[in-house]
């Protein structure tokens, strides 16, 4: 089939690859020409893990090319999948639509046959009905459907190729076997697929995301707990997650979430329940989100009280910028936020990270950045683990005991084996894990 896909950040460029990967013809358009030019030379914009391959191997075919030209794009298309991005409102914590609402436009305007547009974006509940009633005011041959997309940043690739499910919200037949259609590799490979109405549909990906934040932000909560008894919350996850009825994925007590979907996603959605009349159902999200973020200041105020309690003349490395590992996203990255809380607070923060140095430093520029963790570490009064990069939990902690000023580490994450790091001379402090009265 022909396919368009608008917008090609991080949802959109992997989603064209991977449609095309599968056998279909697709361009896909975007507005950036550096971001539009660099995927055209087979560069990515972004990091993840085996996508600069991907795309050369689906460019190398030619069922895959990009454009800024939204006629070139979606001329000739018959299924056009909207992927572009929905931040949070300035001064709000509603979702901004403009970029759907603009996506949509430019398909209708430029369609020259009948198809499907296909909302990928994280949108309010409701936005899909009232495009679909828009778009029939203007256009008699083309249907709207909503297909939320589930990509984990680090697995985007397998979420795309092998995904745990697809959702298709249709309003007919043809919609619904027009996706059967597009997915047809997956589905005949085993991928289950669940038909919804158009607000369903908008809703799966935002309540899974609410799911998932109020998990971790359970655990967190029972870190504080923790920290005041002197509790170990690892144990604890652990036990809690033998339960089959709770599970062990998302259990994980640290510095809490961030990036680009789950906290403007909960924000978002709290928003959307109070314009609709339903803010007391979601009023826990609002708690989600300070447990979440009180995890970062409880990170600094514990780093302050290791370094002597102050960070004025003090020398912190901080390993990891991203928001997760295997990622170079820094949007609303804890880390980041933790190294920039200890600067702005007198501390000379060292930065290290495998691949989000760059993105850092866009957002940060007054922090120091090293191209190795050896060099962020050297002569620090304290290590803040922050992101759980592989190369970090392997560190060998002889070799940088010689290159610090101290041997201290405040494993933000719960990865370390502490025990190892203490018997090479180190003092090593997790959040959640007892005896952290700050």
């Amino acid at each position: 089939m022909r396919l368009s896909v608008i917008g090609t950040g991080y949802l959109g460029a992997v989603h064209a690859a991977c449609m095309a990967h599968i056998g279909h013809e697709v361009v896909a358009y975007d507005t950036d020409a550096s971001k539009i030019a660099a995927l055209s030379a087979g560069t990515s914009p972004f990091y993840e893990p085996g996508f600069d391959e991907l795309l050369a191997t689906v460019l190398a075919t030619g069922r895959l090319r990009f454009t800024q030209s939204a006629q070139e794009a979606v001329s000739g298309a018959t299924v056009h999948f909207v992927c572009v991005g929905t931040p949070q409102l300035a001064g709000s914590d509603a979702a901004n639509i403009e970029y759907v609402d603009s996506a949509f436009r430019a398909v209708v305007a430029n369609a020259d046959c009948d198809g499907l547009i296909v909302g990928k974006s994280t949108v309010p509940v409701g936005t899909a009905q009232r495009l679909s009633a828009e778009v029939a005011k203007t256009s008699s041959g083309l249907e709207v459907a909503w297909n939320p997309e589930f990509l984990r940043e680090g697995k985007a690739i397998e979420d795309t190729l092998q995904p745990d499910r697809l959702v298709f919200g249709v309003t007919s037949e043809y919609a619904e076997k027009t996706l059967q259609e597009v997915y047809g590799a997956l589905l005949d490979g085993g991928t289950p697929y669940l038909t919804a109405d158009l607000p369903t549909s908008e809703l799966v990906k935002v309540a899974a995301n609410a799911f998932l934040a109020t998990k971790i932000s359970f655990i967190n909560a029972m870190a504080e707990v923790c920290e005041i008894v002197d509790a170990d919350v690892t144990v604890l996850s652990r036990a809690l997650g033998y339960d089959d009825r709770i599970g062990k994925r998302f259990l994980n007590a640290g510095l809490g979430f961030g990036g680009g979907c789950l906290p403007k996603d909960i924000r978002a959605f709290s928003a959307r329940a109070g314009e609709l009349g339903a803010s007391d159902a979601l009023r826990f999200l609002h708690e989600v989100d300070k447990i979440n973020l009180r995890r970062r200041e409880k990170a600094v105020s514990v780093a302050r009280a290791i370094v002597g309690g102050e960070f004025l003349g003090k020398s912190i490395a901080v390993l990891g910028a991203a928001f997760k590992p295997n990622s170079d996203d820094v949007r609303d990255s804890p880390a980041l936020n933790v190294a920039a809380a200890m600067h702005l607070k007198g501390a000379d923060v060292r930065v290290h990270d495998p691949k989000a140095i760059d993105n850092a430093k866009a957002r940060f520029p007054t922090l120091g950045y090293f191209d190795s963790a050896e060099d962020a570490c050297r002569k620090a009064d304290l290590i803040v683990l922050a992101t759980e990069w592989d190369e970090y939990t392997n560190i060998d902690p002889e070799a940088f005991r010689s290159l610090v000023k101290e041997p201290r580490l405040l494993d933000t994450r719960n990865v370390i084996d502490r025990e190892t790091w203490s018997r090479a001379g180190w003092q090593v402090y997790s959040l959640g894990r007892g005896g952290l009265h700050v």
